[in-house]
């Protein structure tokens, strides 16, 4: 069972997810949002459900270190992971917005979700200040695409059809909504009951299990999305969805969490100490990648999967305590980052200077 029960979990995750989306998506484009809000918000807010779900379960049980541990992971899988995988396919465009407003607001997020931890507890104040600060949020993007409705018609024809906009009925799409959240709920309980049984009888501590095996299961309807729609050259939303859902599981999943937990979140030192700036880094090496060119390009892509490999090796030698750890985390920090960093900055000089007018 401590095998049967996870997987089960994450089959009834994926399929309650593609539910929610399709469902959602529609019910949107109905709406007159556009495709790029569609990404953001719907397609984001319910490929974050899990996440939802998973840390509302944790926070009610008292285990704080996945509540936290799933956000975190999630954020930095969501976008070294699928980014990276969904870049291999086709290169990304990123738009404007993206740029201007939201990647921004995500890394002043994970700035803030760093300085409201430092004493070691989320408390239930921030966990209303976060998810006061996501309504807000939904009701920017929305005003926003609105303005735009009359000439974002033909993206609906073109994103969905124009014979589905006159058919498919709002029941129907409701019906799909729910049945979705219902399969994402029972499947993020199953999932983390089995994974934290299993993993427990593996002697692997909690903060590793909502790091690496959570952060990534939660993380699989998002995967499966974006990968879909870099497929189908919906580009908008396999960025907007990562970027959303980031946004999402900092706003919405940490402060719904933060505020039905007894006494709030407490966050581990390991978490402030290295996951949640981690955490941050990666929000702050969207912006240079995205800036340039406006395109998350294969080698790019090539670039955040391996931080990826290494960011999940560090987290195994350490919860080993393995002897290599030191070495490697010398390298890491005094040799391959400040490479990194050096090579983004002269290419986003570059880039430019290309730009730049003669």
């Amino acid at each position: 069972m401590q095998i049967v029960l996870p997987v089960t979990g994450l089959i009834f995750l994926i399929i309650g997810a593609e539910s929610l989306v399709r469902g959602a998506s529609r019910v949107a484009s109905r709406m007159g949002i556009s495709p790029l809000v569609i990404g953001l918000t719907v397609v984001a807010f319910g490929t974050s459900s899990p996440e939802l779900a998973v840390s509302i379960e944790s926070a009610l049980s008292g285990q704080s270190n996945i509540a936290v541990g799933n956000v975190v992971g999630s954020n930095i899988f969501n976008v070294l992971f699928i980014l990276g995988v969904s870049a291999m396919i086709v290169p990304l465009v990123v738009s404007r917005q993206l740029i201007r407003v939201d990647v921004p607001l995500m890394i002043i997020l994970s700035i803030v979700t760093l300085a409201l931890s430092l004493d070691g507890n989320f408390s239930r104040a921030n966990g209303l200040f976060m998810t006061v600060g996501l309504l807000i949020y939904i009701w920017f993007l929305i005003h926003q695409s609105r303005k735009e409705k009359a000439l974002k018609e033909d993206e609906f024809k073109n994103e969905f059809g124009a014979e589905e906009q006159r058919k498919s009925g709002w029941l129907k799409n409701i019906a799909m909504v729910v049945g979705g959240l219902v399969l994402l709920v029972l499947g993020s309980r199953w999932f983390v009951d089995g994974a934290v049984s299993f993993a427990q009888f593996l002697g692997v501590s909690e903060l590793i299990i909502g790091l690496t095996i959570i952060a990534a299961g939660t993380s699989l309807p998002e995967v499966v999305t974006s990968i879909i729609a870099a497929i189908r050259g919906e580009r908008d939303i396999a960025v907007g969805n990562v970027v959303g859902s980031n946004i999402f599981n900092i706003m919405g999943v940490l402060g719904i969490a933060g505020v039905v937990a007894p006494g709030g979140l407490t966050v581990s030192p390991a978490l402030i100490a290295f996951d949640i700036p981690v955490m941050i880094g990666v929000a702050l090496a969207c912006l240079p990648i995205f800036f340039t060119g406006g395109v998350i390009s294969k080698q790019e892509a090539v670039l955040f999967l391996a931080y990826y490999v290494a960011y999940t090796l560090y987290l195994v030698l350490a919860a080993s305590q393995h002897a290599s750890l030191p070495i490697f985390s010398s390298v890491m920090l005094f040799f391959v980052i400040p490479l990194t960093v050096a090579a983004g900055l002269l290419y986003m000089i570059r880039e430019l200077k290309k730009g730049a007018p003669e």
